[in-house]
């Protein structure tokens, strides 16, 4: 039988391919950035949250993966694990106006940031 952490890295990785051909295609890995985080929602706003996060994310272009997740053990914590082509890509997807929208109206429902870290994904699916 297969871990949880096992089954969740495996769904992480055939959700990664299904949405990537760039890396299932064998492409440089280098240049591929990779951002995990974590946004606390106001009290009682993730799920309004969750709804802003992820209608943004279909607006960033050069996104690969942008994976919005509730937290099991805060009912106001949200992670989101994002990967895109290049850091350059990253650094560009705020500036489209449906993203700088959904920035304004999910602002007020933000209680704060928690930890983040910039990664580099090696995984090389296919």
């Amino acid at each position: 039988m297969m871990a949880r952490r096992e089954f969740i890295g495996a769904a992480a990785l055939a959700l990664l391919a299904a949405h990537s051909p760039l890396i299932g295609a064998g492409e440089d890995m280098e240049e591929i950035y990779g951002l995990i985080g974590q946004l606390t929602a106001a009290p009682g706003k993730r799920e309004e949250l969750i709804a802003i996060l992820i209608e943004a994310s279909a607006a960033m272009e050069g996104n690969l993966l942008y994976l919005v997740a509730e937290d099991l053990a805060d009912p106001d914590l949200i992670w989101i694990t994002e990967v895109w082509r290049t850091r350059t890509d990253h650094a560009k997807s705020l500036k489209p106006a449906a993203v700088q929208a959904a920035i304004a109206r999910a602002r007020p429902l933000i209680a704060g940031f928690g930890l983040r870290a910039e990664t580099r994904p090696v995984n090389h699916v296919g």
